[in-house]
């Protein structure tokens, strides 16, 4: 489970539903909102002070393929 707070970035959860986004994944589980979190979804801007938008590929890869 990756527990993210997408608010900021999306509104509409189902917005986002079935599309593909950059995770880490395999990350040391630890308590987070209520849940076990394993692993972290990334966002872009947000340490910028930018409204952040979620890191998607541009197109259609298959699902758990590595980023290089």
């Amino acid at each position: 489970m990756i527990p993210a707070p997408v608010k900021p970035t999306v509104t509409v959860p189902r917005e986002i539903e079935g599309r593909q986004a950059l995770f880490v994944v395999n990350l040391a589980p630890r308590p987070m909102a209520g849940e076990i979190s394993e692993g972290m979804l990334f966002d872009i801007g947000y340490s910028d002070g930018v409204a952040p938008a979620l890191a998607m590929p541009e197109r259609a890869v298959p699902n758990g393929a590595r980023a290089g």
